[in-house]
């Protein structure tokens, strides 16, 4: 597991930010799998994403895809929700219950809504609800499982038609560091914060994060690293239902 831990985070780090996503959906599910306390897993998980989307932030938002207009107005609801969330301690059931639940929902997304857009614009109070309720959510999923929350943001900015697939990967980069922030924040304060296991993860991380956010903000289109990604993640379930079970 020494050497076989990082190699598969550098895939993931190098899969996720290609769409500029952290990758804590699948850091999480890994370090589960292998047996890793729960305890220090969303704080790991939050850490490695700040590292990635910071990679992110600068090659998506260097290529012009950056919108702030579109991403600030999420982040208010969604700061104070991870934090808030990161504060919280879970049992391991529950943790691994809303872990599998999380990723379930991501391969529902990419392979079965992959094309679903609606047809109308949100607008004025209708907007602003959507907005910030989908911060609270998404925060809170952030600070409790170590998923960014970005995952889910991604998807529904192009649903929504708040964006095109290069500025919502541009907009899940930021929202994924500022949640992640919020939840280590959080999480240190609680005392779950391991250097000794985190550093090695991150150089694996920084490795995997810079390729992949180059190719995915300037060579790959961005369907094509989901199904990847998908393929990944249905990997993770199945091996954390075993666990489950």
């Amino acid at each position: 597991m020494e050497y076989l831990l990082p190699l598969l985070f550098l895939l993931v780090a190098f899969i996720y930010s290609s769409v500029g996503l952290g990758g804590g959906s699948s850091y999480t599910a890994l370090m589960a799998i292998f047996g890793i306390s729960y305890q220090i897993i969303p704080t790991t998980s939050l850490t490695l994403n700040l590292i990635v989307t910071s990679i992110g932030v600068i090659n998506f938002w260097r290529n012009g895809h950056g919108r702030m207009s579109l991403i600030v107005p999420f982040m208010i609801t969604s700061i104070p929700s991870a934090y808030l969330a990161g504060t919280l301690i879970l049992s391991k059931d529950i943790f691994q219950l809303l872990l599998l639940m999380t990723l379930m929902l991501v391969v529902i997304r990419i392979y079965f809504l992959n094309n679903l857009k609606f047809s109308f614009q949100l607008s004025g109070v209708i907007k602003w609800v959507f907005i910030l309720g989908l911060g609270a959510v998404l925060g809170f999923v952030a600070g409790t499982v170590g998923v960014g929350g970005g995952i889910y943001l991604v998807p529904l900015i192009i649903m929504f038609g708040l964006g095109s697939e290069k500025e919502a990967a541009a907009a899940g980069a930021v929202f994924i560091w500022v949640n992640s922030l919020a939840g280590v924040i959080a999480r240190t304060q609680e005392g779950t914060f391991d250097l000794d296991f985190i550093l090695p993860l991150s150089g694996a991380v920084i490795v995997g994060g810079f390729a992949g956010s180059y190719f995915g903000s300037s060579k790959y289109e961005a369907k094509t690293i989901q199904k990847i990604m998908g393929a990944v993640i249905i990997i993770a379930i199945i091996f954390l239902l075993r666990e489950i079970l």
